[in-house]
């Protein structure tokens, strides 16, 4: 199957088999995905934390408006970003560069300025927005693998970020909650999923200039 064939039969699923498991290869191969994502200028501004420990999904849910999502999925993906973009944040990415390409540090030097000089400009609330925004293209990879391999992902907006960090433990680590997706595999009676997949037309989506 095409990756739009996969597209067309995936779902943003409301109710997950909680007896069906994802397994050590699929949640890899999710994982690795997210790795690979793209993000600007390479910095992968955020953290994933995968959540499969259910006591700590039941309190998840709690504050999030008791979506049954959040805990009868195999796994839940808490996207985090980083809310501390200093310099020295700068400098490790660029000596990560130039040991991963064996290039001398040195030769890294312009590009160094530019990403240093990209965090310097903006403001410490501004950097947080920008790492959302990372996170969010994280997200779309892992909605797009998970399809891949046959594994239902659900993103959800809908908790409370503070309470997540709370929960988590983010705050300590110097993270906040981005977005959350749930994995695993729909129920037999999730009735989302088969429901007719509604898209505005391309003619109305996309305008050619």
């Amino acid at each position: 199957m095409s990756i739009v064939e996969k597209l067309q039969w995936r779902s943003a699923v409301k109710k997950y088999d909680p007896d069906k498991k994802i397994n050590q290869q699929q949640l890899d191969s999710l994982k690795t995905a997210i790795q690979l994502a793209p993000s600007s200028l390479g910095l992968q501004s955020f953290k994933v934390i995968v959540v499969q420990d259910p006591e700590t999904r039941k309190k998840l849910r709690a504050v999030g408006y008791d979506q049954a999502q959040i805990t009868d999925s195999s796994a839940l993906f808490v996207f985090a970003s980083l809310t501390n973009l200093d310099e020295d944040f700068g400098k490790k990415y660029i000596d990560l560069v130039a040991s991963t390409r064996s290039i001398a540090r040195e030769a890294l030097s312009g590009y160094e300025q530019m990403v240093l000089g990209t965090l310097a400009s903006r403001t410490d609330e501004q950097k947080v927005i920008w790492s959302h925004k990372q996170a969010y293209i994280a997200l779309g990879v892992l909605l797009s693998e998970a399809a891949a391999i046959g594994v239902d992902a659900t993103p959800m907006e809908g908790f409370d970020a503070g309470k997540f960090d709370e929960i988590l433990g983010l705050k300590e680590k110097g993270l906040t909650t981005s977005v959350i997706a749930a994995v695993g595999f729909r129920a037999e009676d999730d009735a989302y999923s088969k429901m007719t997949k509604v898209r505005r037309p391309q003619s109305e989506l996309f305008i050619e200039a």
